[in-house]
């Protein structure tokens, strides 16, 4: 090419197209990235309906230490674990059926002390109710099982109970308690969410996000025409951490939220916020 004016506009013009294809290639590259992301995010997602599945796979009454050492903690009972099952007992007659694995915490402190009796109070005194029953008429059926985890010094305990007293509906309880190993004293649901580094504020926002939904598919179903269906009060102050009761570090970390309506009234419905 002989004019070098029109060499050098078609030199300026070549690199002015790979410039803006490149930036044009950087932008699908970071769109496509951007999307597999959130393919990927909604994908780890998980639905209420497995959560829940996995969280009834828990029940193994067996403590998980997960590698934390107990040699210096003062126990109870010397030759056990510091939560071991210290009654159990499966049953059948033709007025109930139980089966039954309940937990102490084998720690020397008063909050333990306390914890216990929580437990006596809430599963022993009914399951002793249940065995002297003799009325066949209305068949009792009554399990508790347990399972614990330690996780960054906290001992999570979670007891769970199912009961079915004749045509009423089932019922299902769960009790947790979270004590900080090092501290001897109880882990609070915000000591918890500290620990994963977690915004209070958010977490808050994630309660109402999955109760609400959780509701509105209960509504769903009654608009349908189905009986018995749980609605919840969404104004109600107990979907605030500060009120929230039950709570735990999982097998792997994962804070679990509960809100178990059964523990109040003849129900197996549950919400569960998981926060990996």
């Amino acid at each position: 090419m002989k004019n070098p004016k029109i060499m050098y506009i078609l030199i300026s013009a070549f690199c002015v197209f790979a410039i803006i294809a490149g930036i044009y290639a950087q932008f699908i590259d970071n769109n496509n990235n951007t999307s597999s992301q959130n393919v990927q995010n909604e994908i780890l997602e998980k639905s209420q309906e497995e959560i829940k599945d996995e969280f009834n796979e828990f029940f193994t009454n067996t403590l998980n230490l997960n590698g934390f050492d107990t040699t210096g903690i003062q126990k109870i009972n010397n030759e056990n674990d510091i939560v071991y099952s210290i009654y159990e007992i499966e049953e059948i007659s033709d007025a109930y059926e139980v089966k039954m694995s309940i937990p102490v915490i084998n720690i020397k402190n008063e909050l333990t002390t306390t914890l216990n009796q929580v437990t006596q109070a809430n599963f022993v005194n009914k399951a002793n109710e249940i065995l002297q029953k003799t009325d066949t008429e209305n068949k009792t059926i009554y399990t508790i099982d347990y399972v614990a985890y330690v996780n960054s010094n906290i001992l999570s305990l979670i007891i769970r109970s199912t009961l079915k007293e004749g045509t009423s509906a089932q019922r299902v309880i769960i009790q947790t308690y979270n004590y900080n190993l090092a501290t001897n004293t109880e882990a609070t649901l915000v000591d918890l969410i500290n620990i994963k580094k977690l915004n209070k504020d958010e977490v808050n926002d994630k309660i109402i996000e999955v109760v609400t939904k959780a509701n509105e598919e209960d509504e769903a179903l009654q608009d349908m025409g189905y009986n018995q269906i749980f609605v919840r009060d969404l104004t109600s102050d107990m979907y605030n951490v500060d009120n929230t009761s039950s709570y735990f570090l999982g097998p792997n970390e994962e804070l679990y939220i509960i809100y178990p309506y059964g523990n109040n009234e003849f129900t197996s419905k549950m919400d569960i916020v998981l926060f990996e």
